[in-house]
């Protein structure tokens, strides 16, 4: 099977994977997935990168949080709950164009999930696991920083 091409998201990221098939697997939702086991394909979703991709987030806001200046845990948590929120998360993925990617069941594209929020941010946060896996902590704290612009702390 030919892979698409993902540049214009790469573009958009500014990183290029190693591994496309990572960024492939971050765009498939789990009904896209499951159609396709019926008939023969055993492709990969989403799922696992979103929990991983969460988890990186999370240490990624947290460390540039405690850097910029945030000394307390209360401020910390504060203000990354207000990063990472769902719709903030969604607006950064239709910014990049994360829709117009996404693999996705023929239910999901009856209901336009590809304009949902909670699917754009999820698929964000599966995008930042298979960055954090094809290229690392670094590279995934690059991306974040790329993405969330001047929405990102600055270090002190």
């Amino acid at each position: 099977m030919d892979m698409p091409s993902f540049n214009d998201l790469e573009r958009s990221l500014n990183y290029a994977f190693n591994n496309d098939r990572l960024l492939e697997r971050a765009l498939t939702r789990k009904a896209y997935a499951n159609e396709r086991a019926q008939q023969g394909q055993h492709i990969k979703d989403q799922e696992v990168l979103r929990t991983l991709g969460d988890a990186v987030l999370k240490a990624i806001l947290v460390d540039k949080l405690i850097h910029a200046g945030y000394e307390t845990r209360e401020r910390v948590t504060t203000r990354k709950m207000e990063l990472e929120s769902e719709e903030g998360l969604a607006e950064i993925g239709r910014s990049i164009g994360i829709g117009d990617h996404l693999r996705l069941g023929i239910g999901e594209r009856k209901l336009r999930a590809q304009t949902k929020s909670y699917v754009l941010a999820e698929t964000l946060e599966a995008i930042i696991g298979a960055v954090y896996l094809d290229g690392g902590f670094n590279a995934a704290t690059g991306v974040v920083t790329h993405l969330f612009g001047e929405l990102m702390p600055q270090d002190e």
